[in-house]
């Protein structure tokens, strides 16, 4: 691929609404800029999600210029309570069109890439009317609706699973490629140490560290403050609670004896320091969505997992049990599990530092650290099909 300076290559980016959709499109955007850079070229980047989700926030932070358009999201086996949402989205959806449409034939991009998400559509519908070449990736095993609507004209089809490619249209499965899913370069390579001043934790014990997602889980949280008393006496608790969950297990923390209250910390949010708290814990207890399960087993952490159920498609129950039988984590897979379950399984860890560490390398086994890369040049491979008008 040779570098043409003309003007810079255009990148439309289309995702979001959550951060399982987010990050994965802003590490991308990183990957291509640095390829891009290296190639001679410079790299212009337009995002295009909803004012309310989660890209429209990430893309100010990072400098990323934005246009909001109007995306409906049809559920397909709404309750009565949705069902009138359900009919104002499908107003939304020929405005969101013809929106999306307008901004991709005034930016002319090289390339569109589509992270998930209902915004995507509009913009693969555009996309396939200009004949701009359009990289879809999935998150997830199985395909979201919009990723099964978009797989049947997008040019090229970024897999995080293999067996993904079997939930594929049979037309678009020769499209198809195995990127793995980006985690933010960042975290390969935490400091441990930087992690327990920061937070104030010992090296002498075991650290678990808690999290359910930026706005803390109502089920993990709960768990994990009933099993408190006897889980402190044997390791150290960093809980990233969520926001609304600080001020009751701040009172739980204090109610605590001192030998236990100094070995748990509960913090509304982990931010920067995410990649050092990754090197410093032993065990992690999450949610298993698609982009934690990325970043466990690119880190190479042990892990209980406590699926969401349910969640579309019984994905994360789905993603759990893939780490489970490859032996790089354990899961309570029933649903409402009791907290004594969660207790039983990091008993086992806690006791066993060799099942830990087979745990870590069974997890890391399962890594993509080069998803980022792959994606990218994906990206800039299609970039250059049609040529750059």
């Amino acid at each position: 691929m040779k570098a043409d300076n003309r003007r810079p290559l255009r990148l439309l980016v289309t995702g979001g609404g959550t951060g399982g959709h987010t990050y994965p499109a802003l590490t991308a955007v990183g990957a291509v800029r640095e390829q891009a850079a290296a190639l001679g070229l410079d790299l212009d980047v337009l995002w295009v999600g909803t004012a309310s989700g989660l890209e429209a926030r990430i893309s100010a932070e990072q400098g990323i210029p934005f246009r909001a358009i109007k995306a409906g999201k049809l559920r397909r086996s709404p309750n009565m309570r949705e069902l009138a949402t359900n009919l104002a989205d499908m107003f939304r959806i020929p405005v969101g069109v013809l929106q999306a449409f307008g901004v991709a034939a005034r930016y002319r991009p090289d390339v569109v890439l589509s992270t998930g998400g209902y915004v995507c559509v509009p913009l693969g519908l555009a996309a396939r009317a200009l004949r701009r070449p359009l990289v879809m990736h999935e998150q997830i095993t199985s395909l979201g609706l919009a990723n099964r609507i978009l797989s049947r004209f997008a040019t090229r089809v970024a897999l995080t699973h293999p067996s993904s490619i079997e939930h594929l249209p049979a037309s678009a499965r020769g499209r198809a490629v195995v990127t793995g899913n980006p985690v933010r370069p960042h975290l390969l390579h935490g400091d441990a140490a930087s992690a327990r001043r920061h937070f104030g934790l010992s090296p002498e014990l075991p650290l678990i560290y808690v999290t359910g997602g930026a706005q803390g889980s109502r089920q993990i949280n709960t768990m994990v403050e009933a099993i408190l008393p006897s889980l402190l006496t044997r390791a150290q608790v960093l809980h990233q609670c969520g926001p609304d969950w600080i001020a009751q297990l701040t009172q739980t923390a204090a109610g605590l004896p001192a030998e236990s209250r100094r070995r748990y910390r509960p913090v509304p949010y982990v931010g920067d320091e995410l990649a050092d708290v990754f090197a410093a814990a032993d065990v992690v207890i999450s949610r298993s969505g698609a982009g934690t399960i990325a970043e466990l087993t690119a880190v190479g952490k042990p892990s209980v997992l406590i699926p969401l159920v349910p969640s579309a498609g019984d994905e994360q129950r789905q993603n759990a049990r893939y780490l489970v039988e490859s032996g790089a984590a354990r899961a309570l897979l029933e649903n409402g599990p009791h907290a004594d379950r969660l207790l039983a399984e990091l008993d086992v860890l806690l006791g066993d530092p060799a099942a830990r560490a087979h745990m870590a390398a069974a997890a890391r086994s399962l890594g993509r650290v080069d998803a980022a890369h792959t994606l990218a040049k994906v990206i800039l491979d299609e970039a250059r099909v049609t040529g750059r008008g």
